[in-house]
């Protein structure tokens, strides 16, 4: 469904991915994982358009769409929830949720999809009126996931959506990301908890310093002796 190929990016003179290939397949969850600086959140964001490559391609269901803009890859099912969640703090979680939507044509069953997120979310149906930036930061990163599905993706890029959350939240977060794949969503997964994220996904990319180190089932990285001294505390 999502495809990289040969992927090179560069920001000036620093070479931050060197020849990446990865796949994710549709109904998945993969996750990417590796220490910070490895080029994980530079994969992402170049995945969803936001960053050019330098060379090397990028696939949705076989085509090519490495020139198209990053609006248009939403259009076409591809959205992100960003690494520190970046929502309208200004703004009422209604209206976060509301441009979510932005890049649909018509009103045609938002109100379905917004019932939708508050399902799998019910505390922001409950701070629907309230300000985004007063809410928890548990609260902030359910709102820009929340915000992300109201695109109506197939594939959702999620970067590292644990990051800075207790223990309860982080476990509630990865019980969402489940759900969520479940109702019909593939997911691409970065990730810092990678024994979380090893938990929850069906396959797993290792990255070092640019480039992809380890691939394979997530069942079984999570036994590689590498991964469980690097990654799991083992």
């Amino acid at each position: 469904m999502l495809e990289i190929r040969d992927l090179n990016v560069h920001y000036g003179g620093i070479h931050a991915l060197k020849g990446v290939s990865l796949e994710v397949n549709d109904g998945e969850i993969v996750t990417l994982i590796g220490a910070n600086g490895a080029g994980k959140s530079t994969t992402l964001r170049t995945m969803s358009g936001l960053k050019k490559p330098t060379s090397g391609s990028v696939l949705i269901d076989g085509r090519d769409i490495t020139k198209v803009s990053a609006q248009a890859r939403v259009a076409m099912g591809l959205s992100q929830v960003p690494e520190g969640r970046r929502i309208f703090t200004r703004m009422t979680v209604l209206e976060n949720l509301e441009l979510g939507a932005y890049s649909r044509k018509g009103r045609g069953g938002r109100g379905a999809d917004l019932d939708d997120v508050f399902d799998h979310f019910p505390v922001l149906a409950d701070r629907r009126k309230q300000m985004g930036g007063t809410l928890s930061g548990g609260e902030q990163q359910m709102l820009a996931m929340g915000r992300a599905m109201m695109a109506k993706p197939r594939i959702l890029l999620l970067d590292e959506p644990s990051m800075g959350l207790a223990p309860l939240l982080v476990q509630e977060v990865f019980e969402i990301v489940q759900r969520i794949n479940e109702s019909g969503t593939t997911i691409l997964l970065v990730e810092q908890n990678a024994n979380k994220a090893l938990q929850v996904a069906n396959r797993a990319y290792v990255m070092e310093t640019g480039r992809i180190a380890l691939s394979g089932s997530a069942a079984e990285l999570s036994k590689t002796e590498d991964i469980k001294r690097l990654y799991l505390g083992g």
